[in-house]
């Protein structure tokens, strides 16, 4: 049996189509950029298709080696699916924690999330992270949250804000002794933990509103 092929520039051709390594090279490029970068399991077998029709007709690829290469593609898949099973479990069991996401935007900006998890959605191999109606890349995620933990957070940013809302010290009136009261309780009602995470210089500031209001409760008290 003989077999014959065309030469063409140096390079073989088969029904008008040159068989070079450019054809093989564009073929990785466009399969490397279909998968986002990384070669995936469709992009791998793409790239042995491509092997398989641009091979040499005059030096075929041997059997033994498309068996392994075939083997390599089957473990590639075995693997993915064992990746995309773990990143569904993994956010299965995110669903009502409170979680920060780092997300960038078309034009590369970055901003940071934050929220509770309301439930999962699985599309198109990825898994998606579902914040006040919103979808976000499991990708994206940076850090997860114990809830006593953000809440004494939460609370510590709003003690804050309630300081710096308060007039100042020299400047209390009868009139603010409501403002300064809803601070104080605001305060007692902090658990340890809680009282944890206060700025120490949000403390000092509270402790003196603290005493005047415990001296006008005392001088109220003196008058009934």
């Amino acid at each position: 049996m003989s077999v014959s092929a065309t030469i063409l520039d140096g390079a073989i051709t088969n029904n008008g189509q040159t068989k070079n390594a450019s054809s093989i090279s564009k073929a990785i490029d466009a399969a490397n950029k279909e998968a986002g970068g990384s070669l995936d399991k469709d992009a791998f077998l793409q790239l042995l298709v491509t092997q398989m029709q641009y091979q040499d007709p005059l030096e075929p690829t041997d059997n033994t080696e498309y068996i392994s290469q075939l083997a390599t593609f089957s473990s590639l898949e075995e693997m993915q699916n064992m990746s995309q099973s773990m990143d569904m479990q993994r956010a299965s069991g995110l669903v009502g924690q409170y979680v920060y996401l780092e997300t960038t935007d078309s034009t590369g900006n970055t901003k940071m999330v934050e929220g509770t998890v309301d439930y999962v959605s699985y599309s198109g191999n990825k898994t998606y992270l579902a914040i006040d109606g919103e979808l976000y890349n499991l990708d994206d995620l940076k850090t997860v949250a114990d809830s006593e933990y953000t809440l004494a957070v939460k609370l510590s940013e709003s003690f804050a804000d309630a300081i710096k809302e308060l007039p100042k010290l020299t400047n209390l009136t009868d009139d603010d002794f409501d403002k300064v009261e809803r601070v104080v309780n605001a305060y007692s009602n902090m658990s340890t933990y809680q009282k944890s995470f206060l700025a120490k210089e949000d403390l000092d500031t509270y402790n003196e509103y603290a005493l005047w209001y415990a001296n006008k409760v005392k001088s109220a008290k003196e008058e009934e």
